[in-house]
This record gives structure tokens, C-alpha cells and sequence, in this order.
């Protein structure tokens, strides 16, 4: 009886054992491969190892102030360009690039595998091979953040009229540049583009940057007819953004959305939709586009704002921060980088900066559209 005891004790402790061994070596595995893909020494995409994917899904990456730069889908696919991209940021300050993977129009920018992009023929892939470029990026240590325009996109209304704006006098509503687009209310159109952002986010993107995520602008208004029932465009855009939440908030990577300038400043919608306060509690990074060449003559006294870029951001910056006090969201505003209203050299650059990190210690992005981009006004 006493040595059947023994063995049995025996046993039990052997197999506690291996249990504790296998273990182990599965820990193991997943800190050796998730390192390997943080050091570059794989090959292949962080996303083709099943264990480091297992951790990523439960992972961000870590919070840093983003310096980054905008660049349309032909600069990121354009090798050379990218290298002086790339050698700009290990030069100075910056540490990140904002790339396009569906723009303006309605286009999807990279090969996607989204069938219901395929099957309309959204897809214009301008490129090359994203994944790709994505590991190289981080490589690098780059922060990667993928732009995506939402409700301003022509070729999904043309395509799918029963998801569009439609005309007070018959057929889709179109902008003053004829551009038409899809309604903020409508749930396929949600669905749709957070699709898109899963794909962009499973190629390894450090974060989704939303953009026209509002109700139109320009041309005419009256002619609008708004499918929003009981709510306003404010409800509607708040509702949107805790969607995004909801389908996005466990995803690898952090959620960003661009707003006008103004919203740091007036908090009555703008007729678009757009309030801080319908997105501080549901995304992670809000980004006022604050160029001073867009504020209107007469603005806080100046004829021309342009040629105030420190006076214009301090104004906005100081006015809306209350509303980021205690909520999930922080403010990363575009910065200008380009000649309008004023020539946007290396002092006022640095001014819009420098006002920025006085209040925000998440970062700023740079825009440019023509993507053309110096040192001037970066630090080393």
C-alpha cells in the first residue's frame, strides 16, 4: 500500500512537472519571437507569428508625443522618396509618417483583400507591397499611422446611391466641387470602413487616422437631405465615434480622428457634426487642423491669421484643452507646413510647435500636401 502511495505521489509530481516545462517553453517561444520581430530579425510581418500575434491582440503600442508627416499613397510608394522621408526623420525631431490608404476619393490605396472593395472596384493600389513598407518603417523605429477618409467618398456613393446624401430635387447630393457623398448615419457605411481599418491595422499600422469623419461642408446645404431621423449631426457623429470604440477599441493599435481647427474654439457643431466633446471619451488622439491660413480675416483681430501662427494656436490651444481634462482623448493637432496667406519658413514652424508642446505633450503632425518637407524649424 505504501509503495503504491509512492509511485502515485511520484507520478503526480512528474506530470506537474512537464505541465511546468511546457509551459515554460512557450513563454519562452513567445518573449524570443516577439523580440525577433521588435529587433527586425525576422523576415516576415510581426502578424505571421500566431503566439506574438496572441499578445499583440491584447497590446498598443506605447504612447509617445508623435512628430510625424503626411504623405499621399504615391510618396509612400515611391522608393526614393521614402528613403529621404526616412533619413529626414533620423536627422530630426520627427518619428512618425501619416501614409494615405484611402483618400479624397473614395479609393482604396493599397491591395486590400476587403471583397466588398473588390467586387465594386475600389481598389487602386499605389503602394506597391504596404506590409512591407510598414516593417521597414519600423525598422527604422518609425511610428506608422494609416489615413482614412470616411464620409467624403464619391466613388462608394456613385457606386452604392442607396448609401449616398441624397438631393432635395432628385438623385445624390454633390459639393461645390461635384464631389458626392455617403451618409453619416448609415450603419453599412460604418461597417465598411472599419473593414478597412481592421486590414490596415493586421499590416501592422501603429494607428487609424480618420478623416472627413463630419457631415458636408460646402455647397449647398439646403439641398441636403438628411436621413438622421430625431437626431442631430452631433448626435450622429458621437454615436459614430463609439462605434469605432466599440469595433476598434480592442484592436493592436490606437484610434485618431481629424476635425476643423475651430472645434478648439466653438462648440456649436459647426452645421457638420463636429464637438470635442462627442469624441474626447471615445478615441484615443483628436486632431484639430489649426492652419492659420484657414482662419478668416478678422479673427482674433488679425487680418491675416497666417501670418500670426503663434498667436492662432496659443488662442486655440488654451480654449480647448479644458475639454480634454480627465477623457480618454488627447489633442495632436496638424501643424501647416506649407506657403499660404504666408510664407511658412522655419520660424513659424517652429512657433506652431513650440505653442503645441507648451500644452500637449502628445505630439503634432506636419501637412503638406505636395509632401515636400525640410528640416527647417526641426530640431535635431
Amino acid at each position: 500500500m505504501y509503495h503504491r502511495t509512492y509511485t502515485l505521489i511520484l507520478v503526480i509530481i512528474g506530470v506537474i512537472a512537464a505541465l511546468f516545462m511546457i509551459f515554460a517553453w512557450k513563454t519562452t517561444v513567445v518573449s524570443l519571437e516577439a523580440q525577433a520581430a521588435v529587433d527586425g530579425a525576422n523576415d516576415g510581418p510581426v502578424s505571421e507569428y500566431p503566439l506574438v500575434r496572441m499578445r499583440q491582440k491584447k497590446m498598443k503600442p506605447a504612447r509617445i508625443a508623435v512628430k510625424g508627416v503626411y504623405l499621399t499613397a504615391y510618396s509612400a510608394g515611391n522608393s526614393k522618396k521614402m528613403d529621404e522621408i526616412i533619413k529626414l526623420i533620423d536627422d530630426t525631431e520627427l518619428n512618425a509618417v501619416v501614409i494615405d490608404i484611402k483618400d479624397y476619393s473614395g479609393k482604396i490605396l493599397f491591395a486590400s483583400k476587403n471583397t466588398q472593395a473588390q467586387d465594386l472596384k475600389l481598389i487602386d493600389n499605389r503602394v506597391g507591397d504596404l506590409r512591407a513598407l510598414v516593417l521597414k518603417l519600423k525598422k527604422h523605429g518609425i511610428y506608422t499611422i494609416a489615413r482614412q477618409t470616411v464620409f467624403q467618398d464619391p466613388i462608394l456613393a456613385e457606386k452604392k446611391p442607396e448609401w449616398a446624401l441624397k438631393s432635395v430635387s432628385g438623385g445624390l447630393w454633390r459639393d461645390n466641387k461635384g464631389l458626392a457623398w455617403v451618409n453619416p448615419n448609415n450603419q453599412a457605411v460604418w461597417d465598411y470602413n472599419v473593414a478597412i481599418a481592421k486590414e490596415a491595422i493586421g499590416l501592422g499600422f501603429d494607428e487609424i487616422n480618420f478623416d472627413y469623419v463630419r457631415f458636408p461642408s460646402d455647397g449647398v446645404m439646403r439641398n441636403i437631405v438628411y436621413a438622421n431621423g430625431d437626431k442631430t449631426r452631433e448626435e450622429v457623429m458621437g454615436e459614430f465615434f463609439k462605434y469605432l470604440r466599440t469595433e476598434l477599441g480592442r484592436e493592436p493599435a490606437w484610434l485618431s480622428i481629424d476635425m476643423f481647427g475651430f472645434v478648439m474654439e466653438r462648440h456649436d457643431g459647426m452645421s457638420i457634426g463636429q464637438r470635442l466633446e462627442d469624441a474626447v471619451d471615445s478615441i484615443d488622439y483628436i486632431c484639430p487642423m489649426m492652419y492659420p491660413s484657414h482662419y478668416p480675416s478678422g479673427h482674433l483681430g488679425l487680418v491675416n491669421p497666417a501670418a500670426y501662427p503663434r498667436e492662432v494656436f496659443e488662442n486655440g490651444m488654451k480654449k480647448g484643452l479644458p475639454y480634454f481634462e480627465g477623457k480618454r482623448a488627447s489633442v495632436r493637432p496638424w501643424i501647416q507646413a506649407f506657403n499660404m496667406g504666408a510664407v511658412y519658413d522655419a520660424e513659424k514652424i517652429r512657433a506652431q510647435i513650440d505653442i503645441v508642446e507648451k500644452y500637449s505633450d502628445a505630439g503634432w503632425l506636419m501637412w503638406n500636401a505636395a509632401n515636400r518637407y525640410t528640416g527647417a524649424g526641426l530640431n535635431k
